[in-house]
């Protein structure tokens, strides 16, 4: 299990998708550490940004393959979060994106 928030939360996803959908629904993704659970990730957005959790909802992203030199190698698998907030709570990080 990890210890602090900084080791749970990796880093915040930011593509078209998920632009799109945090600004229809208010959903955040952030990349997570792989042996945290949904409790870990709800108390470390909630510490971290000052903002209330609604719901978590995880999924393993799996490592896709590339060619190199020497043959075919695969990137590592990673697990990513969408969080969702209660109306009218924002993270004021993504805001400028």
């Amino acid at each position: 299990m990890a210890n602090s928030i900084y080791q749970v939360l990796r880093r915040p996803v930011v593509t078209e998708k998920t632009t799109e959908l945090r600004e229809t629904a208010g959903n955040y993704v952030f990349e997570v550490a792989s042996d945290s659970n949904k409790i870990e990730i709800r108390q470390a957005v909630e510490k971290l940004f000052n903002v209330r959790v609604k719901d978590v909802r995880t999924l393993i992203v799996r490592g896709k393959f590339r060619r190199t030199r020497k043959g075919v190698g695969r990137k590592p698998n990673w697990k990513k979060a969408v969080v969702t907030l209660h109306d009218g709570e924002a993270i004021e990080l993504f805001e400028g994106i």
